[in-house]
């Protein structure tokens, strides 16, 4: 598997990393350990959601432009992981894309013209909640793209990545791992639990016995595309507490944010009322039901 050392190496600014890159090849619970409790994931997030706000001050400070790719089988886990990354951040500063399926003008642009649009603009970090690599991915798997198109899309991506690197993008790339088992218990509770029925799509049910053509398809994706420059980082998210924090801190330590100081905040006095009177108004307040 990829390792983290060495995504671009150093920012525009010449320096290095504020964390040390993690390199394990690939850490493996195999139920050696209980399963983290919710009390503990919180405790250990709101550390790291602490430091992705030092992040976001410090990617509007310098302008630095920050691209999050995350891939992986259906139920891995990617938008649970977005979700703890940006959901204490600012969305004008964190933009989640999660493009919908391309309309007809679309189909006739350029393959991935539709996700350049989108890549960060100075002081934006943009999360593709997946991304160009939906065309090695589900649409080859699906049918939905010729061998043709595959084979020319994975003879240009890593071009195309580059010069994404070479405009100053920050880019890194997520893969989230889930076995088999794991995988089919999570769209089994889909199916059970009414606030995750939504997330149960026609494609998933078809693409969850096409287990092997997903594996193959994943495994020529990396051959091509998992090089030094344009890496792929490769998440055991079968546990996903663990999976979600280890996700976080190995993204914190590929990026060399520095804390921005900042002035210390001091609420200041109301203004006095001025003779207001409250003019007693039947304001009409939902039911308390809880």
């Amino acid at each position: 598997m990829a390792t983290a050392a060495k995504t671009q190496g150093k920012h525009k600014n010449g320096k290095k990393a504020r964390h040390s890159a993690v390199t394990d090849s690939r850490p493996v619970n195999n139920g050696t350990r209980p399963p983290m409790t919710a009390k503990e994931f919180e405790r250990e997030l709101e550390p790291l959601q602490e430091e992705l706000v030092k992040l976001q001050e410090w990617v509007k400070a310098t302008g630095a432009k920050i691209c999050i790719v995350f891939e992986g089988r259906d139920a891995a886990g990617k938008g649970g992981t977005i979700k703890r990354i940006t959901e204490r951040v600012s969305p004008r500063v964190f933009r989640v894309m999660a493009l919908p399926a391309p309309t007809e003008r679309e189909k006739s642009q350029m393959y991935i013209q539709r996700y350049l649009q989108h890549l960060p603009a100075a002081g934006e970090v943009v999360i593709f909640d997946r991304s160009w690599y939906n065309r090695a991915g589900v649409e080859r798997v699906m049918g939905y793209a010729t061998e043709e198109q595959v084979k020319s899309f994975l003879d240009h991506v890593v071009d195309v990545e580059r010069a994404m690197i070479a405009s100053g993008i920050i880019l890194i790339k997520y893969w989230l791992e889930v076995e088999p088992d794991e995988q089919t218990r999570r769209l089994q509770d889909r199916i059970d639990d009414g606030r995750k029925v939504w997330k149960l799509s026609p494609m998933d049910l078809e693409s969850y016995g096409r287990w092997y053509d997903y594996s193959r398809a994943r495994d020529q994706m990396f051959a091509v595309s998992d090089t030094p420059e344009t890496p792929w980082h490769v998440v055991d998210s079968n546990e996903k507490r663990r999976g979600r924090l280890n996700c976080i801190a190995h993204l914190l330590s590929l990026i060399p944010y520095q804390e921005i100081p900042r002035a210390k905040v001091k609420l200041p006095k109301r203004q006095s009322d001025d003779g207001y009177v409250d003019p007693k108004h039947p304001y009409r307040f939902i039911p308390q039901r809880y």
